[in-house]
């Protein structure tokens, strides 16, 4: 049953109730009759009826609670008319509700206890250790190291060698001059078999100033000397640089092998001017003139480089 009510029907001229107080509520005054209650409570007591039909409801909130979900009646949400609608339901019905009474103990000067104020601590003054005098102690000097600076080492001079003697010992020298003797006839022999070699092989007289000395004058020289100038000229050249030790690494390793060639070469072309003469060769193969021609521009370059070698910092 749901039923409008309207806010003038609402008792608001009672005491104000905290709705968030939980303890019970005060028993119903028997001798409260329901004719005293306004419309509304009247309507909430038979809502109770219908819903616990005589039985005691439980607390406030359960029964506000489940009154509000059946009924629908929003005065169900005042906790006040709530109690008094509690009230006059068991003043109603009969039903009566023991009372919880606290007991308050009263307390006597003789059962109170006493008491008793902490003993306040005693201010003491703060006595401070008066601080010990810093003692200043000298330091020792520091004394700086000079740090070594590295020396540049002077590199010696090559020592000239000596041209007419050589020494080996303290005392005792090496002649040079039965070197200069047994190279006279050996240099005949080369000489010879270069040059012939150079005739064989397409060289021949060429003037040095044409259109200024006529031909076949003092200005007109034989090619074939290049041959033995060049090759055993530089052969020797490259055999003191590999021998002396005054010379860089680099150009030390160039010098061994390039002496070493020029020495087989120069050998090889003995022995081929040698064989082409017995066999009455009047002119050489093309791959031996080819070889022979390329001879001067081959040592030209190797004694470029080998002095270039030279002049390096070791």
């Amino acid at each position: 049953m749901t039923t409008t009510i309207e806010p003038t029907d609402l008792d608001l001229d009672g005491p104000p109730v905290n709705p968030w107080a939980f303890s019970e509520p005060a028993a119903p005054d028997p001798a409260a009759k329901p004719d005293d209650l306004t419309p509304a409570l009247r309507l909430m007591v038979d809502e109770l009826d219908d819903v616990y039909k005589g039985d005691d409801c439980p607390s406030i909130d359960k029964t506000a609670a489940a009154m509000k979900e059946a009924t629908g009646n929003k005065s169900w949400d005042s906790r006040g008319q709530v109690d008094k609608a509690r009230a006059a339901y068991r003043a109603r019905h009969g039903i009566q509700v023991e009372q919880k009474t606290a007991k308050k103990t009263t307390r006597t000067a003789a059962t109170r206890p006493a008491r008793t104020k902490p003993p306040t601590p005693r201010r003491t003054a703060l006595v401070r250790p008066e601080p010990e005098p810093v003692v200043q102690t000298e330091r020792a000097p520091v004394v700086h190291e000079p740090v070594p600076q590295p020396v540049a080492v002077a590199q010696p001079e090559p020592v000239p060698q000596p041209t007419e003697a050589v020494r080996t010992a303290p005392g005792r020298t090496v002649r040079s001059w039965p070197v200069m003797v047994i190279a006279l006839p050996a240099m005949v022999a080369i000489w010879g078999g270069w040059v012939g070699l150079g005739g064989l092989t397409g060289f021949g007289d060429i003037n040095l100033l044409p259109g200024i000395v006529a031909d076949n004058g003092w200005a007109t020289i034989d090619s074939a000397i290049t041959l033995p100038i060049g090759v055993e000229a530089y052969a020797a050249f490259a055999l003191r640089a590999w021998l002396s030790g005054h010379v860089p690494a680099r150009a030390r390793v160039f010098a061994r092998w390039s002496a070493i060639g020029s020495l087989a070469v120069g050998a090889l072309g003995q022995v081929a001017y040698h064989l082409l003469v017995a066999a009455g060769v009047k002119s050489a193969p093309w791959w031996i003139t080819t070889l022979v021609a390329c001879l001067p521009v081959a040592v030209l370059g190797m004694a470029a480089a080998l002095v270039h070698l030279m002049r390096e910092e070791r």
